[in-house]
């Protein structure tokens, strides 16, 4: 991979009324954090935040942890990571443990992405044709905001215009950042927004005015299904027995 990886963890399962961390819920019979951390080679960091001994206990030595002791956001979850891969340069890739669909051969292209364009970020999108049935729940997520092909932007949905929910385009959370660039600007992150958090898709915003390129490829919608409700566990487990 050639490469870091961070998987957000530290989130509660409120919404399928668990009370554990939502990457313990199990899918499948097995806690979805698991599914995937079997596509992923080499040992990540994973960030814990309720109930963290729980997780840790389960992931055991095979990952290395770093503590979110507050629930600020995708941005301040990333920037707690900061002092233990301060050292490293190179590409880090951001992956959430509650998105148990995401490949192996996506995870490589992301990180092939960055080897080749060597942009200071990058990501993935994925584009529906609609937000009906099995693709309801892509209507919660950020909409990918282009001037021509260019990205110029992520809107977070409860933050988006009328227009801009129409989009059908979304962002489903696959970044991969510069090390030295993230660092040097995850301080720059504001929570002027609805939620009051530090949104990650700020980033972006950020590398834009800074007069990057943010180069992007589209991957097949079902590995962006992340599990926020019983009944979108109920579709990712459909999804992994076919």
């Amino acid at each position: 991979m050639n490469g870091k990886i961070i998987i957000l963890a530290g989130g509660k399962g409120t919404r399928m009324d668990a009370d554990i961390p939502k990457v313990l819920v199990e899918v499948s019979e097995e806690p979805m954090i698991e599914h995937l951390l079997r596509v992923i080679e080499d040992k990540p960091m994973v960030v814990v935040g309720f109930q963290s001994e729980k997780v840790k206990d389960q992931l055991g030595d095979r990952v290395e942890y770093v503590l979110q002791k507050e629930q600020l956001g995708t941005g301040h979850a990333v920037a707690c990571a900061q002092n233990q891969l301060r050292s490293f340069e190179g590409p880090i890739v951001v992956l959430y443990g509650d998105h148990p669909l995401v490949s192996k051969g996506t995870i490589d292209k992301l990180f092939k992405l960055y080897h080749e364009s060597k942009a200071n970020v990058s990501m993935l999108t994925t584009e529906l044709s609609d937000f009906d049935d099995w693709r309801e729940g892509f209507h919660s997520f950020g909409r990918i905001i282009r001037e021509g092909n260019n990205i110029v932007a992520i809107r977070e949905m409860k933050d988006s215009s009328e227009e801009e929910k129409n989009i059908k385009e979304v962002n489903p959370g696959y970044y991969c950042f510069d090390s030295q660039w993230l660092w040097e600007n995850i301080d720059k992150l504001r929570n002027e927004n609805n939620q009051n958090e530090y949104y990650l898709t700020d980033l972006v915003e950020l590398a834009v005015a800074q007069n990057d390129f943010i180069p992007s490829f589209k991957v097949e919608a079902k590995e962006c299904l992340g599990v926020n409700t019983k009944e979108q566990l109920k579709l990712i487990e459909k999804f992994l027995e076919k």
